[in-house]
């Protein structure tokens, strides 16, 4: 059974920096794509940064240059350095692989609130 287990948010003023770790559990992790997704008002949630099993990365445009994804095979963890916070960024975020997305399955997540 694969687990997820998201930390590292938190309360920052804007303009500063936090680090999410997400450690996986229960799958062969340095073989699966990964993504950090965080919530919309709506309640969706929508992929902010992705990282191939090769280390190929993607960013939504909305944190491009400001977040960056990261991963270490060694400790099954991947992670999200998310500098130059804004306000909008306040939100949940969650640590996933593509197939849990499909079959609804999400981990705790994370909350990180950026004060102005």
């Amino acid at each position: 059974q694969v687990k997820l287990a998201e930390s590292g948010g938190g309360l920052v003023q804007a303009g500063g920096s936090l680090r999410l770790s997400c450690e996986v559990s229960g799958s062969s992790f340095s073989t699966t794509d990964m993504g950090w997704y965080w919530q919309t008002p709506t309640k969706s949630r929508e992929l902010v940064a992705f990282i191939g099993r090769g280390g190929s990365t993607r960013y939504a445009d909305a944190v491009k240059g400001r977040f960056t994804i990261s991963r270490d095979n060694a400790k099954n963890s991947v992670y999200l350095d998310m500098n130059n916070l804004k306000p909008e960024d306040t939100t949940m975020y969650y640590c996933n692989t593509d197939d849990l997305v499909l079959l609804g399955y999400w981990g705790q997540g994370t909350q990180v609130t950026v004060s102005s």
